[in-house]
């Protein structure tokens, strides 16, 4: 009898506070998700809830950031039952920012600029910020240690655009480097990647949003 595959689940935050007020949302000043970001959870926990496609998960984790977190314990109730303690972990955190956290992203961008990563992707963003290169590699690495934790079971992980981007270079093959895509998964959209019996991993969806179609949010 073969071992069961490993499945990681990567859900997309809910549309943060700091996005509608266009401020760099970091470590220090996310503060979750706007009234629109709490409706997208919820409408994807009751999808899940109602299909039971979650049912069976084994661990739940978001990165530390609150816009993560808050996804995490809004969809929790449709998430292996409903038993699954929310587990943080910051190496599924989006790009670290450093030291413009807080600013608003026109005056972030009038002092630090916008960096040439097609070019140069080990610049970084603002200083005491990761590159795209170190981001990368850190939320791989991030993605890896979940799914090495966790080998035949499934894994939901509450977190970011980047890190669901970063996936595709942690188990999809695309190289490291400059910014390989321009993926603009949606808000609590769903990627799946499943490992069957330590075979490379297999995409299986991605940004499956469908709990979100046909309704104004």
């Amino acid at each position: 009898m073969a071992p069961d595959p490993t499945t990681v689940v990567l859900v997309r935050h809910g549309e943060s506070q700091v996005t509608v007020d266009q401020v760099v949302g970091g470590h220090a000043t996310c503060t979750g998700l706007s009234p629109r970001g709490r409706r997208q959870a919820e409408r994807l926990r009751d999808r899940l809830l109602a299909s039971k496609l979650l049912a069976g998960a084994d661990a739940l984790y978001a990165s530390v950031l609150a816009r993560a977190v808050e996804t995490a314990q809004l969809i929790a109730p449709g998430v292996g039952g409903g038993r699954l303690e929310v587990t943080e972990r910051c190496a599924l955190c989006e790009l670290h920012v450093g030291e413009g956290d807080g600013l608003p992203w026109t005056e972030f961008t009038r002092v630090y600029g916008q960096p040439a990563w097609e070019i140069d992707p080990a610049t970084p963003l603002s200083p005491g910020s990761e590159s795209w290169t170190e981001f990368v590699a850190r939320a791989s690495a991030g993605l890896q240690a979940v799914a090495d934790a966790h080998v035949g079971e499934i894994v939901v992980v509450a977190c970011h655009g980047g890190v669901i981007e970063a996936s595709f270079t942690a188990w999809g093959g695309l190289a490291e480097g400059a910014p390989f895509t321009r993926l603009r998964p949606e808000n609590t959209g769903l990627t799946i990647w499943t490992r069957p019996d330590g075979r490379p991993w297999r995409l299986d969806r991605y940004n499956d949003s469908a709990h979100l179609d046909g309704v104004e949010i």
